[in-house]
């Protein structure tokens, strides 16, 4: 089982317009909500690539109650940490004239008084049924700065392997914390280890461990325990990339949960990242598609 753990679940919605107009009134083309947020958006992806699937995620409020609700619609398990505030909502705008995409990420709830270590309990009390643990996200607050290295902790010792998203302060706690896999976006790992060698310079901080960053439309680069890097890029672009990275965080760990070799997951991820980009929804990728682009992705490879 991969256990994926949401810090900031979030309804995430995208609104497509004919243009976007600052100041305007838009009536949208399109609109689709997801129980959403890094940790969810990687649960949704690594389900329909046929893994099994677990996520945990602080939830509050009505929101937190419609996330939990469109979870179990798409046949998601997930085990709900009640929290005191409302959970968050973001906003992706959609220029259909050729304009890109606009964001909106508004800032998660505090957890409360006890809300991380009853989040902490969650996970531990799963980690004995599970192949690997993904934490995505940043981390709200009232969680610990060292709340990604808690939960890597408690993975080693009940002998899960651990893949991480995140940025910032709780990426330098993760690395130095050892974390299997690590997972960030280029703008991510900037800070960290500058921008040149980025994926070999994450994988010495995290002791030999694997790294990988991404580079968009650009592909990824991943230096796995041995060293060798792996490079690629999305077989197809589409026009929705929102949640392209977990798509792609999905497709790795899957691959690497059912035995495959750093080839085939990173083709997989780079599949089932553009799969991703070519539907409305952050992370409602067709897994047929996302195979038929891993296979191209995987001849590709360099």
């Amino acid at each position: 089982m991969i256990l994926c753990v949401a810090t900031t679940p979030a309804i995430d919605r995208l609104f497509e317009v004919e243009r976007l107009t600052p100041g305007a009134i838009h009536r949208p083309q399109r609109h689709v909500a997801v129980a959403g947020g890094k940790g969810l958006n990687v649960a949704r992806a690594a389900a329909a690539l046929g893994a099994e699937v677990r996520a945990v995620a602080p939830l509050g409020g009505h929101a937190g109650r419609w996330v939990a609700a469109e979870l179990a619609l798409e046949g998601v398990a997930a085990d709900v940490v009640e929290v005191e505030g409302e959970t968050r909502s973001c906003l992706t705008v959609a220029d259909a004239s050729g304009g890109g995409l606009t964001e909106f990420y508004e800032h998660a709830a505090p957890l409360g008084d006890d809300g991380w270590e009853r989040l902490e309990a969650a996970v531990r009390s799963r980690l004995p049924q599970a192949r690997w643990l993904t934490l995505s996200g940043s981390l709200p607050r009232g969680a610990p700065p060292d709340g990604h290295a808690r939960l890597i902790a408690a993975a080693r010792d009940a002998g899960v392997l651990v893949a991480v998203d995140t940025h910032g302060e709780p990426l330098e706690h993760a690395l130095r914390a050892g974390a299997d896999l690590v997972k960030v976006n280029a703008a991510e790992a900037e800070p960290v280890v500058g921008g040149d060698g980025q994926a070999q310079a994450l994988r010495r901080l995290s002791g030999g461990r694997a790294a990988a960053v991404t580079h968009g439309a650009d592909g990824l680069e991943l230096c796995d325990e041995d060293g060798r890097l792996w490079r690629g890029k999305p077989p197809a672009l589409g026009p929705y990339p929102v949640a392209s990275g977990d798509a792609c965080l999905a497709g790795l760990v899957s691959a690497r949960a059912a035995g495959e070799g750093w080839a085939e997951a990173v083709a997989l991820g780079l599949g089932a990242a553009a799969a991703n980009a070519e539907q409305p929804g952050a992370a409602r990728l067709d897994p047929g598609r996302a195979r038929e682009l891993a296979e191209r992705a995987r001849a590709a490879l360099d």
